[in-house]
């Protein structure tokens, strides 16, 4: 295992990616920051980053990133999947062009780029996937089907491709966060404006998930046992420094307590915890 690593990071204009491009170039590693739009990342340079536009739905702009990698720093050492967002919203009310977009986003690109620099990490005898999931690849909330469908997705791909390539000297790992107080929770909220002016049974349902993710992550219990995205980074820089990683990594106390708690619940309790939390739709 090399000492100073090529690392290429997907969505790093905010949040988790931002934070964690910023530790590893701190830490002497090659960084390729990257997000859709480059001046959105532009500064990381400054930090020391390179930095790369890179849009996990294209296809032309994925390949081009890794070809640029290859002849640059040969070869990517490290891929951290971190790209990604949340739409919330009853599942009958969810247009579906938004819910292909999500699965684009969280599921179909890392699937595509993980593909893309596979063969060079195989040829090499060693690489790192860190797939960025999240805490509700364990368990539901209302109003988060698609969200969370796309972490359930990433969730079984990751177990399979962990065997499939260990072989080869490369290992996948999953890093779990709970609640982080970035900007995550604004596109959640924001995707549910579509369906402010709804007059369907579920426009008040859907009024009332934004409200209850807002409050949970401005002054709920999420905020108090949520974290910092650098908390995130850290734990990405041991799964990716470690001679041997752990396949699965939690992160914030909201994370580890959701988690056990979910997994003692039966389905049904499940349902009466959230009810307490969520309003339920249905005839009044």
């Amino acid at each position: 295992m090399p000492d100073k690593l090529t690392i290429l990071i997907t969505g790093c204009s905010t949040g988790i990616g931002r934070a964690t491009a910023e530790r590893l170039a701190a830490g002497g590693h090659t960084v390729y920051a990257t997000a859709r739009k480059l001046e959105a990342v532009a500064d990381l340079e400054g930090k020391g980053c390179r930095t790369l536009a890179l849009d996990v739905t294209d296809e032309a702009s994925m390949e081009a990133a890794v070809a640029r990698i290859d002849e640059e720093s040969g070869g990517v050492d490290a891929l951290v999947n971190n790209a990604g967002y949340s739409q919330s919203g009853a599942v009958e009310t969810l247009a579906m062009d938004a819910l292909r977009r999500q699965f684009e986003t969280n599921v179909f690109g890392l699937v595509r780029l993980t593909q893309l620099v596979l063969p060079g990490m195989r040829e090499r005898g060693f690489g790192r996937i860190v797939n960025i999931s999240s805490m509700g690849a364990n368990f539901t909330f209302p109003g988060g089907g698609a969200y969370h469908a796309t972490k359930y997705a990433l969730e079984a791909i990751s177990d399979a491709l962990r065997y499939e390539v260990e072989g080869f000297g490369i290992d996948v790992v999953v890093v779990q966060p709970g609640a982080i107080r970035t900007e995550f929770d604004r596109a959640a909220i924001a995707s549910l404006e579509n369906h402010e002016d709804s007059d369907d049974v579920y426009a008040e349902f859907n009024r009332k998930v934004g409200q209850a993710t807002q409050e949970a992550y401005e002054k709920g219990p999420l905020k108090l046992l949520g974290g910092e995205a650098d908390d995130v980074a850290k734990v990405i820089e041991k799964a990716i420094t470690s001679k041997r990683p752990r396949t699965r990594y939690h992160v914030t106390p909201s994370a580890t307590l959701l988690i056990g708690q979910s997994h003692l619940m039966p389905d049904r309790i499940w349902d009466r915890f959230n009810a307490t939390q969520f309003p339920k739709p249905g005839r009044s």
